[in-house]
């Protein structure tokens, strides 16, 4: 992990931090024409292909009779984990529950003069979850992308997942998944975007993945809607010099161990608070269960900033635009109104990033690789659409026509303008 002066006029164009900055680019040359590939055999040839992704990616063996996981499966998942694992998941899925019915929209109306103007807001009629599966089980992922789709109403929410395990399953259960299907990859991605003999198309995809996925989304984005393109994680860490320099050290390892892509950065203006974190860093390293994939992250990406002050650390945090921003200073909530751009902010020496990644409430799932200044969580409003609804009377028809047909003649669309004075003409 290095530490990099950024006290000086110019910081924006240090080299390392634009390195960091640009961290989150998909290599979209590299894989998408692999993509590409399997997502038009998906289409044209439906469960085969899929069948055949799924053995050759993930080593499982299925026909179309053992695409779905068979619903009886979650309950029984539900019923065989260990209790004080049902017990934490049921918390966090009610913690989520509550936060995310604070999202709930409302349809409305207003009414003019012979004029109803409105906006109706339904749920979405079917969602796809995608869920990361394989070697690591992903319970809190499934909560995070079904409690806010069920919050909405959503009739119809079905996950993939390759090879899921009785955690994630018993979390399908807990959160209100209607079906589960074990595929993962490009090929479920476009699975659910398409449609298969087995596999029904849905409205919109959810959920993170791998570089394969992410792309996936992106390429099928139109046909059916997507969440965002989620790139690897990344926590950002404001702190001060009364900052303990252990539990800074651990929350930049929690999000190192990911990916050998994530990013793990601090901002202070104290370099004895940077030193003492990178010696900390090194130190808490050794005893990680997923150390060489830590080591990877922070080599690569590991960086303490220094800085002029903290106004100036929320300059640098804004620039780069994390998914996880923590504040970890005397009087944290003093800089909340200079923090402009972040997927989460976590304010306080408690407040580590973990506790939100399994169970405080607010969504887990958040823009990253600088989308946070364009992008939010993911949350109830996901999955609901709006349809304006007008209606207009003779007498605010009357108030109103001439305007109109001014504005159709001055763009010259002199169909529109007829479509209003043939109606003033006969009434």
């Amino acid at each position: 992990m290095r530490i990099v002066d950024l006290r000086k006029p110019d910081w924006k164009s240090d080299e390392r931090l634009k390195y960091l900055a640009s961290r989150g680019e998909i290599l979209e040359e590299e894989y998408e024409k692999t993509v590409k590939e399997i997502i038009k055999r998906v289409r044209e040839e439906g469960d085969k292909a899929l069948i055949e992704f799924t053995e050759r990616f993930d080593g499982i063996k299925l026909s179309p009779e053992t695409l779905e996981v068979p619903y009886e499966e979650l309950e029984k998942a539900y019923e065989s984990i260990d209790k004080e694992v049902r017990e934490a998941l049921e918390v966090a899925e009610e913690r989520i529950r509550v936060f995310h019915e604070k999202q709930l929209e409302n349809s409305f109306f207003k009414e003019e003069r012979g004029i109803i103007l409105g906006q109706k807001v339904l749920p979405l009629e079917k969602v796809g979850v995608y869920v990361p599966g394989g070697k690591a089980a992903y319970p809190s992922t499934v909560l995070m992308n079904v409690v806010p789709a069920s919050v909405a109403g959503v009739e119809e929410i079905i996950m993939v997942s390759p090879k899921p395990n009785p955690y994630t399953l018993a979390a399908a259960y807990i959160a209100g998944v209607n079906r589960v299907f074990q595929i993962g990859g490009a090929q479920a991605v476009a699975a659910l975007a398409y449609g298969t003999e087995t596999i029904p198309k849905v409205d919109k995809i959810v959920g993170p993945g791998n570089i394969y996925v992410a792309l996936a989304k992106k390429l099928v984005f139109g046909a059916v809607d997507i969440d965002m393109i989620a790139g690897p994680s990344e926590v950002l860490v404001i702190a001060d010099e009364r900052a303990n320099p252990k539990w800074v050290a651990a929350d930049l390892l929690s999000q190192a161990e990911h990916d050998e892509l994530a990013a793990a950065i601090l901002i202070t203006p104290s370099e004895k608070l940077a030193k003492e974190v990178v010696k900390a860093v090194k130190e808490l390293l050794s005893s990680l269960e997923r150390k060489e994939i830590a080591e990877r992250s922070i080599e690569k990406f590991g960086t303490a900033f220094l800085v002029k002050d903290l106004f100036h650390a929320c300059e640098v945090a804004n620039y780069i635009a994390p998914e996880h921003l923590e504040v970890i200073t005397k009087e944290p909530m003093a800089l909340l109104p200079e923090l402009k751009h972040a997927g989460a902010i976590f304010l306080g020496e408690y407040s580590t990033e973990p506790l939100g990644d399994y169970l405080l409430g607010p969504n887990h799932t958040l823009p990253t690789g600088r989308t946070a200044r364009f992008f939010s969580p993911l949350g109830v409003y996901d999955f609901i659409k709006r349809s304006s609804v007008i209606y207009v009377a003779k007498e605010g028809f009357e108030r109103v026509a001439n305007y109109a047909e001014v504005l159709a003649n001055a763009e010259g669309l002199t169909a529109h303008a007829l479509a209003v004075k043939v109606r003033k003409d006969e009434s």
